[in-house]
């Protein structure tokens, strides 16, 4: 019965930290009380603590990813899955309130929860210093990123100058190897009528993909790029099966259909005049 309890535990480590030296030892508890206590909330409430990790003489100022003990525990935590930590208090984590909310944020983006046994809530409390911090820090990421679109923006700037070519983004139809080709053919084929009918949007579809002619997906085109295809001005999306694409007959020229169904209308007596003038 143990054992399955033991198996439906959480599993979670510990985090220890001492700055002062005066404080390590054996003949000292600080180490000692920091991981009782750990243990004992595990217990209460359903976790197993699977490790222990100590920072003896760190200061709790110094940023936590400079931490020899909170690094290998950090690197740990990726590779077995474990994602929950549990310190003494919220100041055996840092005591200075930046390297705090910044290392919980890393924590936090990481899918690692950290919990503070003498008040859970400590990483997640709404002071205004706190609230402060977390806007602070959401500004200045939000800051980051703008500069780094505006640095790619100009990248790609630069290249569209030195090329004179369309750099990055979603490229059209007409920008695609193998375009130019793939948009004039569907505009041929919209554009002449079979058995005197226009073929929609879906026929065109289908006689491209008869000529080897399919999306990147490598499947047939939809209707919807068939129409953006007309729309467009010339290159595409086309990837032609090798050895596979099918000889079609210039849509410039009719169909055997229509040239039958033409030829009838001229030689129908029928349609002829009572003098056999076409006119």
């Amino acid at each position: 019965m143990q054992a399955m309890n033991s198996k439906a535990l959480r599993q979670a480590v510990a985090y220890l930290r001492t700055s002062s030296a005066a404080n390590i030892g054996t003949d000292k508890d600080s180490e000692r009380r920091q991981g009782e206590a750990v243990k004992e909330f595990a217990h209460s409430n359903g976790y197993e603590i699977i490790d222990s990790y100590y920072d003896a003489a760190v200061s709790g100022a110094d940023p936590v990813t400079v931490r020899p003990g909170f690094s290998a525990m950090l690197e740990r935590l990726l590779s077995n899955g474990v994602r929950t930590i549990f310190v003494e208090t919220a100041s055996r984590f840092a005591r200075d309130l930046i390297v705090q909310e910044t290392g919980y944020e890393m924590l936090k983006s990481r899918g690692i929860e950290l919990i503070a046994v003498d008040s859970p809530d400590s990483f997640i409390g709404n002071t205004p210093t706190a609230n402060l911090i977390r806007q602070v820090l959401g500004a200045v990421s939000e800051f980051e990123k703008a500069m780094l679109v505006e640095k790619l923006r100009g990248a790609r700037e630069r290249k569209r100058r030195e090329t004179g070519k369309k750099v990055g983004g979603r490229r059209n139809y007409a920008e695609i190897d193998g375009g130019p080709e793939l948009i004039a053919l569907a505009k041929k084929l919209h554009r002449y009528r079979v058995n005197g009918r226009q073929r929609t949007l879906a026929d065109v579809a289908t006689a491209l993909a008869d000529a080897g002619y399919l999306s990147s997906a490598g499947t047939q085109y939809t209707p919807t790029a068939v129409s953006r295809m007309l729309a467009s001005a010339g290159n595409s999306h086309a990837q032609p099966l090798k050895g596979k694409a099918k000889s079609l007959s210039s849509p410039l020229e009719p169909d055997a259909a229509e040239l039958k169904d033409n030829m009838t209308e001229v030689t129908d007596p029928l349609k002829r005049t009572p003098l056999g003038s076409r006119w």
